[in-house]
């Protein structure tokens, strides 16, 4: 019989795996920007070019998520950690004294990252605790500069 998995033992053995760090933007069904830090982005194709990340049900901006058609990820610079860390955090202003640019739909995007993506959310699929978000890429910008890294719990430089 196997023994059943112990949450906090599994997420450290997930941890072991570097991931860069991303922040996901949208607005929602009021105009108002949301963001939140996300290590599970990854790519899905290139033709067409698709792009997935998960959110979590219990996340404060699940809802918006949900019903956003648009929203964009920003692949973190090395000198972005504070700003990982405050689209992390929940009850703050996340976007107090970011330049903030639009895009499709009016999708806030930040500036100085790596690389930027812009998305038509293009499938949806429920994940146990998450629900996964597949994002077909419209436009995207990228930069020579170095990504932010997460591993163990901690940002760590390239």
């Amino acid at each position: 019989m196997t023994e059943p998995i112990d949450p906090k033992r599994f997420r450290q053995a997930l941890g072991a795996f570097t991931t860069g760090v991303t922040i996901i933007t949208a607005t929602d069904a009021a105009g108002a920007d949301v963001g939140m830090t996300a290590n599970s982005f990854n790519s899905v194709s290139l033709s067409p070019p698709l792009v997935l990340w998960s959110i979590g049900h219990s996340s404060t901006n699940f809802a918006a998520f949900m019903q956003a058609k648009h929203f964009a990820v920003h692949i973190l610079a090395v000198e972005q950690a504070d700003i990982a860390s405050r689209f992390a955090q929940r009850g703050v202003d996340r976007f107090a004294g970011l330049q903030v640019e639009r895009g499709n739909e009016g999708v806030p995007l930040l500036t100085g990252a790596v690389a930027r993506f812009e998305c038509r959310t293009a499938f949806q699929y429920e994940a146990g605790d998450h629900v996964i978000l597949v994002g077909e890429v419209l436009n995207f910008q990228d930069s020579d500069r170095e990504p932010l890294l997460f591993a163990r719990g901690q940002f760590k430089n390239a």
